[in-house]
């Protein structure tokens, strides 16, 4: 992340290298994802959802807006939304106790193209008449609203024996198919009415201001964007459109930014008896994609039961693959890990070729884009429970990797870059960023998809460009060819000064502000050269111990995955390289004295022990780098209270550092993919009991964690308090690994 807004024998050594880098033991491969027959689901009662098993309301979604702009002055959403399948559009339920909320569902929050936007406070809200008397939804008392996995559901008990239920469920990555069921329990027939209405919550300054219009549509409304080019808040092409499109004849009328739908004719409920009326709310970025969804629209409104057991089907095996191996005191946690992912999966859109995940979907800067760290990270979660999606993830920033011949940045080739987004700088994307790129973290997370999927053809695409990615590290940030790497900057115009590249440099990292860094401390950069002389890029004037321990295990990887495709030689060449570079981080990047890993100067070799030690000093137990009487020392390091056994345990800077700040970013709060890494090592080092204490108190202590609160980027170590943005995916994906362990 960055501060800104902005054969059998090789089988088992695949098994046992997996074993200990990740300190996981392999679980049931998760099948394929597949469409749907509805013959392979029951028929459940319309407000009975057969994936709920005890899950429902794992994260609280109620909320309404009041304004167009989601966040707060941190550009944080409070509501917290639920979307599926990829799409660019997201639901909430009504707040509780706010009638003006009843009889639609919260939203949608739509991504104009890379920034989230409310477009209502409830679009679609239904009303039933009977005898031209409007009827209170809250006539019965107060309703019921619940978040299912895979659905929204709200039930409504109108008095005299009429009940009314509304459900959300994703059709396809741009259609959400909504259903209203209206049910007559009483003695007599009856006859209703049904409209429904909606009023946008417009921008309120120029340009976006003028950005949606309502208008009617085919059995419908719909709402049409121009185009709004305002950088760094919304962006439109003047092709995007909402619609609504109902399955029964309707009629509309638009004033203003309001709307009425009216049901062309009313219908009679004998008793017993009941009646569906749904419909389709669509978001779509172009004409092609709103004629090739159109046809799909069609169709679902034609048999929505259909979709429904689909729905239902998939959401099934995302909870098994999820919960599998799972105590069942952590199940809810593990669902709501996979509601995070799933909210925050975006489909292909845009200079985007694939479907990915966002960090978060609550976060204004977040929203939009994918990250290269985040996805390996969030890739080796998701294939717990759709191997296809994080295949489609790696896909996504592999896309983007520089190739040879580049006309812009051909010194970069094999280079993945840090972010990319809807937007390219050709379409003058502000957020894309290739000023730097990311730990190479990417074999480690193919492989973890990999033997999920056993999908042997993904191995060979991926292998060749990560092994590019790799050749990139040691040709451009590997300053004095001594075989250890340095974070660094690319040569492109927003990296113009020392100070600017050495914070891409930083941001290379992943952890943009920690104290290593600091240029107080003495962290600048040197520029890199070619044989002929030309800037190729820059490097920090520190060697980082995460980012060799890192390389190491991409190096240990990389031979498994070329072992797999029977290429021997590239095998062995990569197991050499492996030890060579583990055998470097132990001998320069330890301090026997402090008993800790850090960051070595330049051009003396010098450990920079003066900086404190920092979370990143433990990777080594994560990726095998340390040896045995090293790792020793480590776990010391991490057991004291003094040091990283603080009440939320493993902060990213040492309690005893002279820089820990509990609530600064990379300064001391607590991120639950470094402490996912340090549990895993402390396992494979024979530490497993004292990982099992840690991981007690991480989840005891951590605020929200076992509740309906989000999931957060990070938490404050002394007192489990929620940092920075919720919802956040990598969190919610290493936490699967980590509570299935025990």
């Amino acid at each position: 992340m960055s501060l800104r807004p902005h054969s059998r024998a090789l089988a088992t050594v695949a098994l046992a290298l997996t074993v200990a880098i990740t300190g996981l033991q392999p679980t049931a491969a998760a099948p394929p994802r597949h469409t749907a027959s509805p013959n392979d689901a029951h028929a459940h009662g319309h407000d009975r959802i057969s994936t709920s098993h005890g899950y429902d309301d794992v994260l609280d979604l109620r909320g309404s807006p009041t304004a167009a702009l989601p966040g707060d002055a941190k550009d944080i959403n409070p509501v917290n939304v639920f979307s599926d399948q990829g799409a660019w559009h997201a639901y909430a339920l009504p707040a509780s106790h706010a009638p003006g909320g009843y009889g639609g569902f919260t939203g949608p929050l739509y991504v104009a193209q890379e920034y989230p936007w409310w477009l209502s406070s409830s679009f679609t809200r239904i009303r039933l008449s009977e005898h031209g008397r409007t009827l209170d939804l809250a006539g019965g008392g107060e309703p019921h609203f619940t978040s299912r996995p895979g659905a929204l559901v709200q039930a409504y008990d109108l008095g005299d024996g009429l009940r009314l239920t509304l459900d959300l469920r994703y059709a396809t990555h741009r259609t959400a198919l909504v259903r209203a069921v209206v049910r007559n329990t009483g003695r007599i027939p009856r006859t209703f009415g049904a409209d429904w209405s909606g009023r946008l919550l417009r921008p309120a300054e120029a340009p976006m201001r003028q950005a949606p219009s309502l208008a009617v549509a085919s059995r419908g409304v719909a709402v049409d964007f121009a185009k709004v080019r305002a950088a760094d808040d919304f962006l439109t092409d003047g092709t995007e459109r909402f619609e609504v499109r109902h399955a029964d004849p309707v009629r509309t009328t638009v004033t203003g930014d309001s709307y009425r739908t009216e049901l062309a004719a009313p219908f009679t409920l004998a008793p017993g008896t009941e009646r569906s009326l749904a419909w389709t709310e669509s978001y779509t970025f172009t004409q092609a994609e709103r004629r090739t969804e159109a046809d799909g629209v069609r169709r679902v409104l034609t048999a929505p039961e259909r979709t429904v057991q689909a729905v239902e089907i998939r959401w099934r095996r995302y909870v098994s693959g999820v919960t599998a191996g799972v105590p069942a005191g952590r199940r809810r946690l593990a669902v709501k890990a996979l509601e995070t992912l799933v909210t925050n999966w975006r489909s292909a859109a845009g200079s985007l070729a694939h479907d990915g995940i966002t960090p978060s979907l609550s976060y204004k800067w977040f929203a939009g884009g994918f990250w290269a760290w985040d996805t390996w990270k969030q890739a080796a979660g998701t294939a717990r429970f759709d191997t296809e999606l994080a295949e489609s993830q790696i896909r996504s920033v592999l896309d983007h990797q520089i190739r040879p011949g580049s006309t812009t940045r051909p010194q970069d080739a094999g280079m993945i870059p840090d972010a990319v987004f809807y937007n390219d700088p050709r379409r003058g994307g502000t957020n894309w960023n290739e000023r730097n790129s990311k730990p190479p973290l990417g074999a480690w997370s193919v492989w973890q998809v990999y033997r999920r999927s056993r999908n042997k053809e993904f191995l060979r695409e991926a292998y060749p460009k990560l092994a590019a990615y790799e050749a990139w590290w040691y040709r451009n940030r590997d300053h004095d060819h001594n075989g250890l790497a340095e974070y660094g900057a690319t040569v492109a115009p927003a990296n113009g000064s020392a100070e600017q590249q050495r914070q891409a440099a930083a941001w290379e990292s992943g952890m943009d502000n920690a104290p290593r860094f600091d240029a107080a401390s003495g962290t600048t950069v040197v520029p890199n050269r070619d044989g002929s002389g030309k800037v190729t890029g820059y490097s920090l004037n520190q060697e980082s111990v995460d980012l060799n321990a890192y390389l190491a295990a991409d190096q240990q990887y990389l031979g498994l995955i070329a072992g797999e495709l029977g290429e021997r030689a590239d095998a062995t060449a990569w197991r050499a390289k492996a030890a060579a570079t583990t055998k470097l981080v132990r001998r320069r990047m330890y301090d026997p004295a402090t008993g800790w890993f850090y960051d070595t100067a330049l051009a003396t070799g010098t450990r920079l022990t003066g900086r404190g030690r920092g979370i990143e000093g433990a990777i080594p137990l994560w990726t095998g780098v340390a040896t045995r009487a090293q790792a020793g020392a480590l776990r010391e390091r991490i057991l004291d209270p003094a040091e990283f056994a603080t009440p939320v345990p493993l902060p990213s800077v040492s309690r005893s550092s002279p820089y820990f700040a509990p609530r600064q970013y990379w300064r001391g709060p607590v991120w639950l993919d470094q402490a996912c890494f340090v549990l895993a090592g402390l396992r494979r080092y024979g530490f497993g009991r004292d990982a099992d204490a840690l991981t007690e108190r991480l989840i005891g202590n951590v605020a929200g964690l076992p509740g309906r609160a989000p999931l957060m980027e990070n938490y404050e170590p002394l007192t489990g308090a929620p940092l920075n943005s919720p919802n956040f995916s990598w969190s919610a994906a290493l936490l699967l690994p980590l509570i299935a362990h025990h």
